[in-house]
């Protein structure tokens, strides 16, 4: 079933919520047959030129969205935090905010939410892509019964560009070999410039332009950073577009890396929170909570909610490790500045190619709460998610080795600041990311903007709303009935409700009555004002694993009950009072469990607690390089740093070699081989706070060389030593011992290189000499698992 229409069907959207258009059920729209009859010959042949015809309404709005990284309400300004945000501001100014939106709890869960309208479990991302499993509602996939708003859209003749980060890729599907169909590019967005995985580096960044790798245009030293390319790269979109296409209209998505860790800014953006949190997070939370009362953002009545008895009061800290607490805060806030800039400088640009008027400019401030996977603060994030324990003092002797505080946000290091300070980023509320039961992990701040239809409004609107109400929101205001079939797929149906009406009539009815929540055990529903929850197994700021998690079943958890309408931000639990009430919310959430494929109940811990061995690794057990290889994405890499294996190299070495044979990760955390005038040098990267280096002891001579390094677990567990020895023509040049393995993985979005060290350098010792290429050839490199 498809359609057609003329000029005046379809010449004005009229008001805020337009007209449906006609056609649409079964997407794409077939092509406009000819309209020329073609005979024998041109003389008797009718020439006649085909018109497609209009698919939009004349004025449709251009529409972007905005979506920042792992930051709650606490942060910005504009809500009553410390965090200066000036775009947030101009965009709540001029336009409405939302203060009961709700996101998942997690990242990849949310994009998928987000850009579908469905949810995230009934779409297969009910864990981030990287541990995804076999069960239907974690299987890290998209299912094409669920196509994206960029998909509908372009088909009905809007431009569509994806900016920054994507986390909604198999992880084993991000080589440059794809295949492409779950990148960007394959799921309706024609233009992707960003990074497919979770995290990234803010100055040297894995990235993709659409199916291709690409490096940073720019290194640190001249002046890089990730949240500047990206802004500068839609602007340069948007500019082409003006110049190529200006009678379209655009979608534009554009995704920050900021504020997930690393948290990585520029000294002079950190230091201008010098001294601003030597209070510690309690007391900042006091004043945050004060000043969003005063701006209105929360009503008068709302609670402070107590600090969980398992997270530390700032008190706790002792007094010589607060210097370090403090400025891992003061760099959270300049990266956090930062990025909004860079979006105001995206606002300032469609203003001046005349798109502002006519844009619907959506600003989501975190796709989950702050999160506190620092733990207790750290050089290296990805410490804490490989379960190797650490102490504040290790931290901090590893980062005087490397120059101090003011190395904090460089490129030398990976940082998070402290549980606490996420905690706070999400006053009054508890709980953080990952708990999909508190409205600290998942509450957010949404700000719309369009100047043409929205007349602004200081006083935020307090509709309960979802991430998946948002492409039933832009369908209403382009007039799109949700299709029944795109490429021949019958579609599910929208989960999310429009709120369309609510942009101009705040007392407009918007959302939905019922919205479940739920990652890794962490469990809510929401119905008709009512919250019941269950905070789940794992504890986002504790560093291990739970005791008795693996015995762990959702049976045994005790649920709380909140009345939301009364208690905005669950300060009262009702439980035990109300069992009637929490028995029933409790069968409606295992009914939209049920329904939305979220069973089994902590599905998403199979892969990182249950079954760690299933995680995703390459279906191969050896590889064989013919000559230099970069970029390949460190989840779909041989795995040189916890794996029994023999990496061989044959190469052709001048005098005095010098450069990289391979390297695994980056500065933060990784393996890496290489020569230094002529020595084999070898180096363990354990994320900065122990590195095992090995050197041989004399020079290898110049010409054809057969090198060895085999790596060998001393104990087969996780986290075990290992013996390494360094072999060039079958003869033991070098061996040691490394002390601490990584049992996960070194990075999230760093790769292996052969011949150079394109990413972050592993080792300090060529980091000024980086990428340090390898000054001679390579030939072949073999990687088998032994």
């Amino acid at each position: 079933m498809t359609g057609s229409a003329t000029n005046s069907d379809i010449s004005s959207s009229g008001g805020l919520i337009a007209a449906k258009l006609p056609g649409g059920a079964t997407l794409p729209f077939p092509p406009t047959p000819s309209a020329s009859i073609a005979g024998r010959t041109l003389q008797e042949s009718t020439y006649a030129q085909r018109v497609t015809p209009p698919r939009l309404h004349e004025d449709s709005p251009n529409i972007v969205i905005v979506l920042i990284d792992d930051a709650g309400p606490g942060l910005p300004t504009t809500f009553g935090g410390e965090v200066n945000t000036p775009t947030m501001d101009r965009v709540c100014a001029e336009g409405v905010s939302y203060n009961r939106f709700h996101t998942t709890a997690m990242c990849s869960p949310t994009r998928a939410s987000l850009l579908s309208g469905r949810n995230h479990h009934e779409i297969g991302n009910g864990q981030i892509a990287e541990l995804a499993n076999d069960w239907d509602g974690y299987a890290g996939r998209i299912p094409r019964t669920s196509a994206l708003v960029a998909e509908v859209l372009k088909d009905y003749g809007y431009s569509t560009g994806a900016w920054g980060k994507w986390h909604n890729t198999p992880a084993e599907e991000t080589t440059a070999a794809g295949p492409f169909e779950d990148w960007p590019t394959g799921l309706g967005f024609e233009y992707f410039y960003g990074f497919l995985s979770g995290e990234a580096s803010q100055y040297e960044p894995h990235l993709v332009r659409n199916t291709t790798v690409v490096l940073p245009p720019k290194t640190p030293e001249e002046g890089y950073h990730l949240s500047e390319d990206l802004a500068d790269d839609a602007i340069g979109w948007l500019r082409n577009h003006k110049a190529l296409q200006a009678d379209k209209p655009f979608f534009m998505y554009w995704a920050s890396g900021c504020l997930h860790g690393p948290h990585h800014v520029m000294k002079e953006w950190a230091d201008r929170y010098a001294g601003r949190f030597d209070d510690g997070w309690d007391t900042y939370r006091q004043r945050v909570f004060q000043r969003a009362k005063d701006k209105r953002w929360i009503p008068k009545d709302c609670e402070l909610t107590e600090r969980d008895p398992s997270m530390a009061a700032w008190d706790e800290i002792p007094e010589d490790e607060k210097p370090f607490q403090r400025r891992l805060m003061e760099v959270a806030a300049g990266f956090g500045e930062h990025c909004d800039v860079q979006v105001g400088r995206i606002v300032d640009e469609l203003g001046r190619l005349g798109y502002g008027e006519n844009t619907l400019f959506l600003y989501i401030w975190g796709d989950n709460g702050s999160s506190a996977e620092g733990q207790n603060g750290t050089i290296a994030e990805l410490l804490a998610q490989n379960g190797i324990p650490g102490t504040t003092r290790m931290h901090n002797d590893a980062l005087n080795e490397l120059g101090g505080l003011d190395v904090l946000g460089s490129p030398k290091v990976d940082n998070q600041y402290h549980s606490g300070w996420g905690w706070a980023g999400s006053t009054p509320y508890k709980g953080t990311k990952l708990l999909a039961s508190h409205l600290g992990g998942t509450r957010n701040p949404l700000a719309i903007r369009w100047p043409k239809k929205v007349i602004p409004d200081s006083v935020p609107r307090d509709h309960f709303l979802h991430v998946n109400d948002i492409v039933p929101t832009i369908y209403d205001v382009v007039g799109i009935e949700p299709p029944l079939q795109v490429h021949g797929i019958t579609q599910i149906p929208i989960a999310g409700a429009s709120f369309a009406r609510t942009l101009e009539d705040r007392s407009a009815s918007g959302g939905k009555k019922t919205q479940y929540f739920e990652i890794m055990g962490s469990r809510a529903i929401y119905h008709d004002g009512w919250m019941a929850s269950v905070f789940g197994p794992r504890v986002p700021w504790l560093a291990g694993l739970p005791e008795g998690i693996k015995e762990w079943t959702p049976d045994n958890d005790r649920w709380e009950l909140y009345h939301l309408d009364r208690d905005w931000s669950q300060a009262h639990d009702l439980a035990e009072e109300m069992p009637e009430k929490l028995a029933q919310m409790r069968e409606l959430f295992a009914i939209e469990a049920a329904r939305n494929s979220a069973l089994p109940i902590g599905g998403g811990l199979w892969v990182p607690i249950f079954h760690p061995e299933l995680r995703i690794t390459p279906p191969y057990r050896q590889w064989d390089f013919p000559g230099a290889i970069t970029r390949m994405p460190e989840f779909c890499a041989p795995k040189l740093g916890n794996t029994n294996n023999i990496v061989t190299i044959d190469a052709e070495l001048p005098v005095d070699a010098n450069g990289v044979l391979y390297a695994l990760g980056g500065a933060a955390g990784g393996v890496t081989c290489y020569l230094d005038d002529g020595y084999l040098c070898y180096e363990y990267n354990l994320f900065i706070i122990s590195r095992t280096k090995i050197r041989s002891e004399v020079k290898l001579a110049a010409g054809p060389a057969t090198i060895t390094v085999e790596t060998t677990y001393v104990e087969e567990r996780p986290a075990g030593p290992l013996d390494i020895t360094i072999r060039v023509a079958d003869e033991i040049a070098a061996k040691g011992t490394v002390p601490i393995s990584a049992p996960l993985l070194f990075t999230a979005n760093d790769c292996l290189d052969v011949g150079i060290c394109l990413g972050s350098p592993v080792s300090l010792d060529y980091y000024d000499k980086a990428p340090f290429p390898f000054d001679g050839h390579i030939d072949r490199v073999r990687v088998a698992y032994t």
